[in-house]
């Protein structure tokens, strides 16, 4: 092996490693470690799991270019990915939280079951996914999607905390005020939505691959236009709206569509009741030829 390829070889290895640095990077500053300024050290802990992610992508790419793909770097990404998708947002929730009316156990056991969650997620990943699989899509939301969310709610309050406004400082500072305890209230509720969301069977997009592989249908480009269009006009609240989409997008869409099937079929029971007898009633002929049903039939198992 020549030494160029060694330095190839060994690049998603780094990146994979700095995924793990940066989780526990994540976890030193959500402890305070950086002094006394509470609010920078969990503004720098929520963008070191972002940073995580971007390891996280760049990894299994690199791997993929360079022929590297083996068992020894599937397994060691998702050691990684338990610390900075999993250990990490959870001790950054605890850590944001904490000083609010919620009780630290209620606390505990919500983080506690969101890394638990992680790990179960990580867990069947290695075991559901071929090596030929296109990842189109996954089953159940990516915790490094779910990390994400929880990680912009810190992000948020910094920012609108820090925004400056000449004119407006005390309106700014009464929006700053009611938005910090409003993120903290309710970012354990959504630490525990995204943390069943991880362990679900829902379907969420691979929207990296999609837009890699130039998957990119009218929908996507709107949903680009918007997504522009929200971080010029808000900045402050586009990560966490754009991460909670994501999260929650899905099942919302799913939900809905449940919802619909059963008020359609409720309201068409009845002439889909009528047409299946008047069906029966002229299969009786001899004139029919049997193998029309038998092809119906296994067409109908296809679409299910």
């Amino acid at each position: 092996m020549s030494r160029r390829e060694k330095v190839f070889a060994v690049l998603p290895t780094m990146l994979t490693l700095g995924n793990a640095v940066c989780g526990f990077g994540a976890i030193t500053f959500a402890a305070k470690w950086s002094g006394g300024d509470a609010k920078l050290s969990l503004f720098i802990a929520s963008g070191l799991i972002f940073l995580a992610m971007v390891f996280d992508a760049l990894d299994g790419s690199a791997a993929r270019l360079t022929k590297q793909t083996s068992e020894f770097g599937a397994q060691l990404d998702s050691l990684c990915d338990a610390i900075s998708f999993g250990a990490a947002p959870a001790f950054l929730m605890l850590q944001f939280s904490q000083s609010r009316d919620f009780h630290p156990r209620f606390l505990w056991w919500i983080a506690a079951l969101y890394m638990a969650c992680a790990v179960l997620r990580l867990a069947r990943f290695n075991v559901e996914t071929d090596e030929d699989d296109a990842h189109d899509s996954f089953s159940g939301l990516p915790s490094p999607a779910a990390a994400g969310t929880v990680a912009s709610f810190p992000i948020m309050a910094f920012g609108f905390r820090h925004l400056e406004d000449a004119a407006n400082d005390k309106l700014w500072e009464r929006i700053a005020t009611w938005l910090d305890t409003w993120t903290a209230n309710v970012l354990p509720f959504i630490t525990l939505a995204v943390a069943c969301l991880m362990v679900s069977r829902i379907r969420y997009a691979h929207l990296v691959n999609q837009l890699i592989r130039g998957r990119r249908p009218r929908q996507h480009l709107i949903q680009i236009v918007f997504a522009l269009a929200v971080m010029f006009v808000m900045p402050q609240v586009s990560v966490p709206l754009f991460c909670c989409w994501f999260a929650f997008g899905s099942p919302l869409k799913a939900l809905w569509n449940e919802a619909v099937m059963r008020w359609w079929h409720r309201g068409h029971s009845q002439p889909m009741a009528a047409t299946a007898s008047s069906s029966t009633a002229i299969a009786w002929k001899p004139e029919s030829p049997t193998t029309t049903d038998a092809n119906g039939d296994h067409d109908d198992m296809d679409d299910a």
